[in-house]
């Protein structure tokens, strides 16, 4: 679908370094966005969003404010204001802010690191801002493993009911999952990143985390979704997460 910058539409197979040239305003607006320092996003009213998941809400969700997701090395993580769903999207995109590649690249001896690993957004006032999170569930296991095993992109919360679904996830079991539980930091930081330079410190002991579920449950359908339903959560009145049943939605 076609990209807009200022309403021209942006050749895709242009190289990024043209288009920053081409919209000198996309460079200083990634300028104010790096210079905020990181915020530290509470559970509280918070929906964080994994790797190869999305979610959708409006400003009158009455119990998810902030959207969110971090660790981004070689992803990025994209944001679109009154598109209706995400697979609905329109003709048209129009790109208001850019930080990516050499607009979020800092270099250490030689060592290049992302400078934003996280962005939240607030779906009240459309905010957009550096984050960390140091809450990333529920489920964060299970979401995770669900990626290492090959997950395509995945709509994780019902607007309507304002509740996340996660599930039901099926895959085979994992393959060498002993060999690499066995493995010390440095194999699997150098072997399961695809950035292992630039990893935020607690990668490693994320990823042990999602080998030791996968070495739990080879087989979902069997102890996790024996019922072929989705594990299904609500916020409760601290605005934090709580696992309903499926049978009383």
């Amino acid at each position: 679908m076609p990209l807009l910058v200022n309403g021209e539409r942006i050749d895709l197979a242009r190289p990024t370094g043209d288009l920053i040239r081409a919209h000198p305003h996309l460079e200083e607006k990634a300028k104010v966005l790096r210079s905020q320092p990181a915020r530290v996003v509470e559970p509280k009213g918070l929906l964080y969003v994994q790797q190869r998941e999305f979610a959708v809400t409006t400003p009158r969700d009455g119990s998810v404010s902030i959207l969110g997701s971090d660790d981004a090395t070689t992803c990025h993580i994209v944001v679109l204001r009154h598109t209706g769903a995400f697979h609905l999207q329109p003709d048209e995109l129009h790109l208001v802010t850019f930080c990516v590649t050499q607009l979020n690249d800092r270099e250490e001896k030689d060592i290049h690191f992302p400078i934003i690993y996280g962005i939240a957004v607030n779906v009240k006032t459309a905010e957009i801002f550096p984050a960390t999170f140091p809450e990333k569930g529920p489920d964060k296991d299970l979401r995770s493993a669900h990626v290492l095993t090959g997950a395509t992109l995945t709509n994780v919360y019902d607007t309507k009911t304002e509740q996340l679904h996660i599930g039901p996830y099926f895959w085979r079991p994992f393959p060498y999952v002993d060999f690499w539980l066995e493995q010390d930091d440095e194999q699997i930081l150098q072997n399961l990143s695809t950035s292992p330079l630039a990893e935020p410190p607690h990668f490693v002991s994320h990823i042990r985390s999602t080998l030791t579920f996968l070495k739990e449950h080879p087989f979902p359908s069997r102890s996790l979704f024996p019922d072929r339903k989705p594990r299904i959560y609500k916020k409760n009145e601290e605005g934090l997460w709580e696992q309903v049943c499926s049978d009383k939605i």
